[in-house]
């Protein structure tokens, strides 16, 4: 098999030298010429000053909605936006990198359909206004009766909410809790298309999974289909956000530790989970005996990357299709690549940098060519200065990750071994126990 990577190393080798400043304006603006005096200049203004000018009034550029599922560039755009054909060509014409420029031909021509949600996607969650409420009370399958409490969160495919159980159950966790999770997706949502979501085909293979949140029932009820699972603990972005926005690196060796353990078991069961991010890891339920324990949430992005004969499946290439989120997506997702495992690694990665630095280079970017810019970013911004002020082995996390190879199976142990040095307590450590994280 051909060296898949070599397109993107040698982007980066390239840009090496870039600072990590945001992208300039690929057109200068270019200051109006003078008017010149017309017929109409004797014309009064219909409004203001007596005997004012006549100027010509341009209706000011509608922006961008936010949530568009398809990215017309052919659309109007801003003031702050240049025309397709300019913005596209002015930003390739910089590049020599063939699958760069591919990318950009897929931007310019086919649009970005984007999946998931994160402040930092192009497409949002499903709009709640045009859809029938949720249920006021819950009962799927064998489950008991759970009344629909508050609103926990909501993702690209689908609301989560508190379910508190009518009567019955004392337990904090399992089938007989007091309190649950549940998760309406709408049988018309674009996870669904009135069947079942393709969510729940991968909690069905993945239940009982290190790592992985259990499913005690589901079903369908009126127009929506509803997982009941267990209730958890905040995000990994909510305990950065309480730390003042910034995570100590011991912590994020710890919590790299067992981010590395969940993916290893989610890969040895044949998926890749495509949406790797600060919001989709989380603790367990405060005060219950997982509650360091950490989760991987939300897979509805989820993909396999071995097929029926256990064999990997086939690289190809679509520049159109972007699936992920934009802040932590691989290059390899920006460039349109089959998924694997490196790319949940690299997600990773850019996870784990920006819970100890606050900020990565290529936040900021906005407009329709964004997922461009920021692929172009990342492809320029060399580990040195990505992971400037973090202690050596996220570095060597990074450099290791990103220089994998489509098909290759990744050494878990060893990356897990570039962090022992940063726990204070190694021979204590725990790989894959309920309280893995009591080392942070």
């Amino acid at each position: 098999m051909p060296e898949l990577r070599s397109s993107t190393r040698q982007a980066r080798l390239r840009f090496r030298k870039l600072d990590d400043q945001q992208a300039e304006p690929a057109v200068k603006p270019v200051p109006p010429a003078p008017q010149r005096a017309g017929k109409c200049d004797h014309i009064p203004a219909a409004r203001g000053r007596k005997g004012a000018p006549w100027r010509r009034v341009v209706p000011a550029p509608r922006r961008a909605r936010k949530g568009a599922e398809v990215v017309d560039l052919d659309a109007n755009l801003g003031s702050e936006h240049l025309p397709k054909a300019v913005a596209i060509h002015a930003v390739v014409c910089e590049s020599k990198d063939p699958a760069l420029n591919k990318v950009a031909q897929g931007v310019g021509n086919k649009g970005m359909r984007m999946d998931g949600e994160s402040a930092e996607k192009l497409v949002g969650a499903e709009d709640d206004s045009t859809i029938a409420p949720i249920p006021e009370r819950v009962h799927v399958g064998n489950s008991p009766v759970y009344i629909t409490d508050r609103k926990l969160g909501k993702g690209g495919f689908g609301q989560v909410y508190v379910g508190r159980r009518v009567s019955g159950g004392t337990a904090r966790t399992g089938p007989h809790a007091y309190e649950v999770a549940l998760k309406f997706e709408h049988r018309s949502s674009k996870g669904c298309n009135f069947v079942p979501p393709y969510e729940w085909q991968v909690y069905q293979t993945l239940n009982g999974c290190y790592g992985v949140p259990a499913v005690h029932y589901k079903g369908r009820q009126g127009d929506y289909y509803i997982l009941v699972m267990d209730i958890l603990g905040p995000s990994l972005w909510d305990v950065w956000n309480s730390l003042g926005q910034a995570m100590s690196p011991h912590m994020a060796a710890c919590i790299a530790v067992e981010a590395i353990s969940i993916l290893e078991k989610f890969h040895s069961k044949g998926f890749v989970h495509g949406d790797v991010k600060p919001e989709n890891f989380l603790l367990g339920l405060p005060g219950s005996p997982e509650e360091k324990k950490l989760f991987l949430i939300d897979l509805g992005l989820a993909s396999k990357w071995r097929d029926s004969s256990g064999q990997h499946v086939d690289y190809d290439q679509r520049p159109d299709i972007f699936r992920g989120t934009i802040r932590y997506a691989s290059a390899h997702a920006h460039l349109g690549r089959t998924g694997s495992r490196r790319d949940d690694l690299e997600s990773l990665a850019y996870t784990l940098i920006f819970l100890i630095k606050g900020r990565l280079p290529w936040q900021g970017y906005q407009g329709d060519t964004k997922s461009f810019l920021v692929c172009k970013k990342k492809m320029a911004t060399s580990p040195d200065m990505l992971c400037s002020f973090c202690p050596p082995p996220f570095k060597q996390f990074l450099e290791s990750v990103t220089n994998m190879k489509f098909d290759e199976e990744p050494n878990y142990a060893k990356l897990i071994s570039l962090f022992e040095s940063l726990i204070e307590s190694p021979a204590s450590r725990p790989y894959e126990a309920a309280v893995s994280l009591q080392c942070c």
